[in-house]
C-alpha cells in the first residue's frame, strides 16, 4: 500500500451545493409538467377499467395490433438493412453534399404526417417516380400491407440513423484501421468491431425506430390505405373507435402509451442521459 507524501495535503471535497431554482423559472416550468401531464392523465383518468380487457381482447383490436406487430418489426428489419449503412457512411466517409445528405435523413422527423404520406405516393405510387420500375417487376406497394411497412421505415428510420450516427462518430477509426491490417474486409470490420462497440447506440437507436413505426398513422393511412386486416394499423384502428366507441378508443389509446412509455423507460440512461 502507498502512502501519501506527508507534504502533499489531502485534496479537500467540498459539498455540493444545491441551489433554489428561481421563482420566474420554477412557475413556467411547472406550467410546462401540467401542459405535458394533463393529457395523458386524461388518458388514465377516462380509461374504463373495468371494460379494458374485454376492449383490448375484441377481434378488431387483436387483428389491428398483430398488424401493427407485423408492420413494425418489418419497418425496423429495413431501417437496420438501410438505416446502418447510411449511418456509418455519415459517419466515417466525406463525400460533396454531406451536410444536404443528413437534412435528407433528418426530414422526415420534421415533415407533417400527410405531407409524408403524399410523397410516399409521388415516389412509390403507381403514377409515381418509381411506380412504374415497381409495378412492372409485380410490387404495388399503395393500399397494401408492404406500402404499411414501407410508410412506418420512412418516418421512423432517421431515428436509427442519427443515434447511431453519433455512436459511430465517437469510435476512433484506430479500431477500424487496426483490424484492416489483420486482414479484414470492411464488412467484417463492421461486423466484429464497429457495431458492437457502438451496441448500446444501435439498440436505442432501434427501439425508438420501432416504437415509432408501431405509432405510425398519417403517412399510412395517406399513402396505405385504412384496410381492415392489410392496413388497418392499432393508430388507425383507434382513430375509427373514437368516432364510434370513445371508450373503447381511450383503452387501445392506453396500451400505445404504455407500450413508449415501456421504451423510454428502458432507454433512459442511453437516449436521455442518466438521471442524476
Amino acid at each position: 500500500m502507498t502512502r501519501r507524501s506527508p507534504d502533499r495535503p489531502e485534496p479537500v471535497r467540498r459539498p455540493r451545493v444545491r441551489r433554489r431554482p428561481p421563482a420566474a423559472l420554477t412557475l413556467p416550468a411547472v406550467l410546462a409538467l401540467v401542459f405535458l401531464a394533463a393529457p395523458l392523465a386524461g388518458v388514465l383518468a377516462r380509461t374504463p377499467w373495468p371494460d379494458l380487457g374485454g376492449q383490448l381482447a375484441s377481434p378488431e383490436v387483436a387483428r389491428a395490433l398483430g398488424l401493427s406487430l407485423l408492420v413494425s418489426g418489418w419497418a425496423l428489419l429495413l431501417s437496420l438493412v438501410l438505416g446502418v449503412p447510411l449511418a456509418w457512411l455519415l459517419a466515417r466517409a466525406d463525400f460533396p453534399g454531406k451536410p444536404l445528405v443528413r437534412s435528407l435523413v433528418l426530414l422526415p422527423m420534421v415533415l407533417p404526417p400527410t405531407v409524408a404520406g403524399v410523397a410516399l405516393l409521388r415516389g412509390f405510387g403507381r403514377n409515381g417516380l418509381l411506380g412504374g420500375p415497381l409495378e412492372a417487376l409485380g410490387v404495388v406497394l399503395p393500399f397494401s400491407t408492404a406500402g404499411a411497412v414501407v410508410a412506418a421505415a420512412f418516418v421512423s428510420m432517421p431515428f436509427l440513423v442519427i443515434s447511431l450516427e453519433g455512436a459511430l462518430a465517437g469510435i476512433h477509426p484506430r479500431y477500424e484501421e487496426a483490424a484492416a491490417t489483420m486482414g479484414a474486409s470492411l464488412p467484417q470490420t463492421l461486423r466484429y468491431v464497429t457495431l458492437p462497440m457502438a451496441m448500446p447506440s444501435l439498440v436505442a437507436g432501434a427501439a425508438l425506430c420501432w416504437a415509432r413505426a408501431l405509432g405510425e398513422f398519417g403517412a399510412t393511412i395517406t399513402f396505405a390505405g385504412n384496410l381492415p386486416g392489410t392496413t388497418q394499423t392499432l393508430p388507425l384502428q383507434v382513430y375509427l373507435l373514437l368516432q364510434n366507441d370513445p371508450a373503447a378508443a381511450t383503452s387501445v389509446s392506453l396500451l400505445l402509451l404504455a407500450v413508449a412509455a415501456a421504451v423510454l423507460i428502458a432507454l433512459r440512461g442511453r437516449w436521455l442521459g442518466p438521471s442524476r
